[in-house]
């Protein structure tokens, strides 16, 4: 088949894509086998018109994860520049970072090498992510929407994967905007469902759902939708199959099992795993945590400050909050089977029978008895704050504080004075994902191990999450029903353990106390 391959002579597609052989995993270096839903989409994407041109000039291809969307979409992308009949062809796998973009690229690229016959008629240059076609002028380019030119495209097949995962809409409309002058282009779109009712993929899919019922609106446009319905059991397997096609094929169904697992002792997981995995569009928040996952973590925490003569390792996370709300400080202690956690929560004297008729906890009763710490006055006093890190610093080695850089400098360069090492970990998906998704999988493992603080319940009860085109969590201040601050310092307490304590801890300026 691939023998001789020379444009402009066009070649069954289904012939063509199985005489390639896979890139990687198990079937790695094996000759495609396409299997039959693959066929079936593969023929209507290329179906043809009476007067010989394609039908189809955008197609939006809704396929969940591990469903070999990638081998697929290199595939299609090997055939767009060889074998499509197309001279000077222009191939375009586009994404929204330049890691996404790089995946079909990297896959296409392994097809070549495997093929002899390819390999002495394409060049490849890694570098700027292109392969090119000598006989026929053709290249084939991956790109991101991270970084592009506007000019110079004349596509005549551009292969978009996850849209759902692009910051905006203008890489899009270029690319589909720049086909105008080839005969029959062709947009295939690839994506799992989001969240964002506003993005071009959610504008595509809505599209997609229109023409799907009556294909007479838009006959060059074409839905394929693998997809669980609303209303669905997410948890049945029947449904799973409704929109895996690969599943028990080349789709595990005992990661899927592992995953719905999860989904039900995460709520926040539930989302990640009906969009990503039944391609159900869900909503951006969600809670995060059920209670009985927390509850399996108390323990009791005797003799915390020392091990063996040495005093425990501690790593805090501060999060001041407004000057009027809870504050909360809250520390990791590791050893060689997890953490234990220690938190101490503060809020103004002034403020707490208000708080407790307008948060219907019980402030008060915290308050006398230990739980939670009032401080004199309308707001949070500082110096009580001060006054917990110095004794935790003498009864620990406490090596660094993560806090949340808003409306904290003052306080910080105070804290810094003391000898204290700070670290500012931003409130956004960069800065909370890693910690988030870390304190996670220590409370499912029961890894974390707390005393019962009833704050600190009370704040894990509260936390819902967002979560980014990515799939990656980070709590949610203003969609949380109450206050998340001791969790909130809890996940930046994790995130500075995980980055410092799995390697030697820099040789910050430290101030022995006590």
């Amino acid at each position: 088949m691939l023998e001789g391959l020379i444009p402009p002579t066009p070649v069954e597609p289904i012939a063509f894509i199985n005489s390639l052989t896979h890139a990687k995993g198990t079937f790695g270096g094996q000759p495609f086998n396409l299997r039959p839903w693959q066929i079936r989409l593969l023929r209507k994407l290329f179906k043809k018109r009476p007067d010989g041109l394609r039908q189809y000039r955008t197609c939006l291809l809704m396929l969940p994860r591990k469903n070999g969307k990638t081998e697929l979409a290199a595939a299609i992308a090997l055939y767009g520049l060889l074998a499509d009949g197309e001279m000077g062809a222009e191939v375009y796998s586009a994404a929204a970072d330049k890691d996404q973009a790089g995946l079909v690229f990297g896959v296409a690229a392994q097809m070549v090498r495997n093929s002899a016959d390819l390999l002495t008629r394409c060049d490849l240059v890694d570098s700027t992510k292109r392969i090119v076609h000598r006989p026929s002028g053709s290249f084939y380019r991956a790109i991101s929407a991270e970084a592009y030119s506007k000019h110079g495209f004349n596509a005549s097949m551009v292969i978009y994967d996850e849209l759902h995962a692009a910051p905006d809409r203008r890489l899009y409309d270029v690319l589909s905007t720049s086909m105008g002058a080839r005969s029959q282009p062709l947009m295939l779109v690839i994506s799992t469902a989001g969240f964002d009712r506003h993005s071009i993929l959610w504008e595509l899919y809505a599209h997609a759902k229109k023409v799907a019922e009556h294909p007479a609106i838009d006959p060059t446009f074409l839905p394929i939708l693998y997809e669980a319905p609303d209303d669905a059991d997410w948890t049945s397997q029947r449904v799973w199959r409704k929109a895996n096609p690969a599943l028990g094929d080349f789709r595990s169904l005992e990661e899927m099992q592992i995953a719905c697992r999860r989904a039900r002792e995460i709520p926040a997981q539930e989302n990640t795993f009906r969009r990503l995995y039944l391609n159900q569009w869900t909503e951006q928040a969600s809670r995060w945590l059920q209670l009985p996952a927390w509850d399996a973590c108390l323990a009791r925490q005797d003799a915390l400050g020392t091990t063996n003569g040495t005093r425990r390792t501690l790593y805090v996370g501060l999060d001041l909050s407004a000057t009027q709300d809870l504050t909360s400080i809250t520390g990791v202690l590791p050893d060689e089977t997890g953490f234990d956690v220690i938190s101490r929560s503060f809020v103004p004297q002034e403020r707490i029978r208000v708080r407790s008729l307008r948060d219907r906890v019980p402030y008060e009763e915290w308050a006398r008895t230990g739980v939670i710490t009032a401080t004199p006055g309308e707001t949070v006093g500082k110096e009580y704050i001060r006054q917990v890190l110095l004794e935790w610093a003498s009864a620990f080695d406490l090596k660094i504080i993560a806090y949340d850089p808003w409306n904290a400098l003052d306080f910080v360069k105070q804290l810094e004075g003391d000898g204290f090492t700070l670290v500012p970990i931003r409130q956004t998906f960069a800065g909370l994902a890693a910690g988030t998704k870390s304190l996670q999988e220590a409370i499912l493992s029961n890894r974390l191990r707390h005393d019962g603080d009833p704050v600190l319940r009370w704040c894990v009860s509260n936390v819902a999450v967002e979560q980014d085109a990515a799939g990656n969590l980070k709590p949610s201040k203003v969609k949380s029903t109450e206050r998340i601050d001791a969790v909130v310092a809890l996940i930046m307490a994790v995130d500075v353990l995980d980055r410092h304590a799995r390697t030697p801890v820099p040789d910050y300026p430290m101030v022995v106390f006590g």
